[in-house]
């Protein structure tokens, strides 16, 4: 444990609790279902016999379920606990993300695509919730963070897998969601609730008190605040490539190296966060300092003169994002009562997915309406400059008026 305390700080033998171990195998599963599929997409246009236009539905199939389901499933596992939702949330992942390696109709990858993301939608937000009902207070925010860095390793390296197997067949890549099936099989057998879950609690499937705890000021405040790290990350996201490739005269691979940067970076920047929680009486200086570090970063993305300065952009993206997102979960968790964790974390994570669905759409249409006028270039910095002033205002302002309210 020496290394890990001198990484994360005095809490890293949170890693020694066997249900959150099985907490970190669901994480590095997680994230697949996007990260995986992503570098797959031109090789599979002659697969599925479909256009570029058409082929982003394989994306977007798999987002599209969770802005319903995951409230849904949210209140749920407040009902029922972690642990059944997780582990059908896993199976039916992974049982989906496999068969698409034994169809090439693009139909039933659709379908296939559709069943996986209402699997997910029982996997990231469980995960963050069963990790609140586990710790508290500063281990908690450690917990979070580590479990976040989980996440971005996987971030980091299933891509890179994913595009080595896809040139030696494209059913490759497809196997490895079958990872799905045995780690809900461990969640099955080795997981068990928290005394203090929603099981052992008076939780039930109480929609007035969670619409009741909403209203509050506060919650409202951190629920809007939460659509502003995925605001700025998936507005780097989309339109790294753009200015390294179309700009700056890079190459894609460059583009994707990147994003592994940047994700790696994000991980690092989870790891610091119970460090920042135990470090503030509250959370309202790291969150500020680390949404203007993500927005600077992206900045630094679209007024960059060269490649090395784009990296230097990526890496205060990712580690601001990283920081961000990870304290907005902890504190979700956090301020949630037992009985509502799930409800209230699924709908923070909602919210993540309307800021990760809004940015490409606006940052879009904007590049589109500038460019006549302006230019692709400077359509496409001005864009990313704008998203970067918004993020401020808005990400300052929710977590300000939160810090200062009571209720």
């Amino acid at each position: 444990m020496g290394l890990a305390t001198r990484v994360v700080g005095e809490d890293a033998d949170v890693v020694t609790d066997p249900r959150f171990r099985v907490i970190l195998l669901g994480s590095v599963v997680s994230p697949m279902g996007a990260s995986l599929v992503s570098p797959l997409l031109d090789s599979l246009l002659p697969v599925y016999g479909v256009s570029e236009a058409r082929i982003g539905l394989v994306m977007a199939a798999f987002t599209a379920p969770g802005i319903v389901a995951i409230p849904l499933v949210g209140m749920v596992s407040d009902r029922v606990g972690r642990k059944p939702v997780l582990t059908a949330g896993l199976a039916l992942f992974g049982a989906a993300g496999l068969a698409l390696a034994f169809t090439d109709d693009f139909r039933v990858a659709v379908a296939l695509r559709l069943v996986q993301g209402v699997g997910f939608t029982g996997i990231a937000p469980v995960l963050i919730a069963a990790t609140g009902d586990l710790f508290s207070g500063a281990r908690e925010a450690t917990a979070q963070g580590l479990r976040f860095t989980t996440v971005g390793l996987s971030l980091a390296v299933f891509p890179l897998l994913s595009g080595v197997l896809v040139a030696v067949a494209w059913q490759y890549p497809f196997y490895l969601f079958a990872l799905g099936l045995p780690a809900a099989l461990v969640v099955h057998l080795r997981f068990e609730e928290s005394a203090t879950g929603p099981v052992a609690s008076e939780g039930g499937l109480d929609v007035r008190r969670l619409a009741a705890l909403v209203r509050r000021r506060r919650i409202a405040l951190v629920l809007l605040g939460r659509t502003v790290p995925s605001f700025l990350w998936f507005g780097f996201l989309t339109y790294n490539s753009i200015v390294v490739v179309r700009l700056l005269d890079g190459t894609p691979g460059v583009a994707g190296a990147l994003v592994a940067l940047a994700s790696v970076a994000s991980s690092v920047g989870g790891t610091q966060v119970g460090r920042l929680t135990a470090a503030f009486d509250t959370r309202r200086s790291p969150l500020l300092v680390g949404t203007a570090a993500a927005a600077v970063g992206l900045a630094g993305v679209a007024l960059a003169p060269s490649l090395p300065v784009v990296g230097v952009g990526a890496t205060v993206v990712g580690a601001g994002f990283g920081v961000v997102l990870t304290l907005y979960r902890s504190t979700i968790s956090t301020v949630a009562p037992a009985a509502l964790r799930g409800s209230l974390v699924s709908l923070g994570e909602s919210a993540g997915r309307v800021g990760s669905t809004v940015a490409p759409v606006l940052m879009g249409a904007a590049v589109a309406v500038a460019t006549p006028r302006y230019g692709f270039g400077a359509a496409v910095r001005g864009t990313l400059l704008g998203v970067v002033v918004w993020s401020l205002v808005l990400g300052t302002a929710c977590v300000v008026l939160a810090d200062r309210t009571t209720r």
